[in-house]
């Protein structure tokens, strides 16, 4: 029985679903977000749906719940095709902190993320590609340059991938 009131206890056991301007980004997130990795948020969000809450501070008296995590979500749900998938309703989880903690839990959840090893990258992108995947799918579902799954695929060993998808070289280059 203590386990189950444990899991009661999380934040996550209490996700709600609310609009979108119901609640406000906070005015100390660090964390900015590129075109490209914002792009890729919006395709995450339009195959997968909604796998993360985003996580507010209530302060209970009537303002408006501010993010503590998940900024950039709630500014991809803005996107009218991602506000389709739940009538412009976001999950949330709420935590109660002082104003020191919710900083410092900003910053958590913005370093915890990690990053991806190439080595690992480049086998992940072999594998896909054997399985068929074309570079110009991974490039939109990867949010990746043709340029970035050529040279994972050939760190992975796969150099023909590189030749297959450029084709010849243009008549402007002369063999020396």
């Amino acid at each position: 029985m203590a386990s189950s009131n444990k899991i009661k206890q999380q934040p996550l056991s209490a996700i709600e679903w609310v609009p979108r301007d119901s609640i406000e980004p906070n005015d100390y997130n660090p964390n900015k977000q590129a075109p490209p990795e914002h792009r890729l948020l919006h395709v995450s969000l339009l195959q997968d749906g909604w796998t993360q809450p985003i996580v507010v501070f209530d302060d209970g008296e009537g303002g408006k719940p501010v993010i503590v995590d998940g900024e950039h979500r709630w500014r991809a749900s803005a996107d009218k095709s991602i506000a389709r998938l739940t009538n412009g309703l976001v999950p949330i989880v709420r935590i109660k902190k002082s104003r020191n903690e919710r900083i410092m839990s900003t910053i958590r959840h913005n370093r915890a993320r990690g990053e991806h090893g190439v080595l690992n990258m480049a086998q992940l992108v072999r594998e896909l590609l054997e399985q068929g995947q074309g570079i110009e799918q991974l490039c939109t579902l990867l949010g990746m340059e043709d340029e970035e799954v050529n040279r994972l695929a050939e760190r992975a060993g796969l150099p023909e991938v590189v030749t297959r998808s450029h084709g010849e070289f243009s008549k402007g280059w002369v063999p020396g």
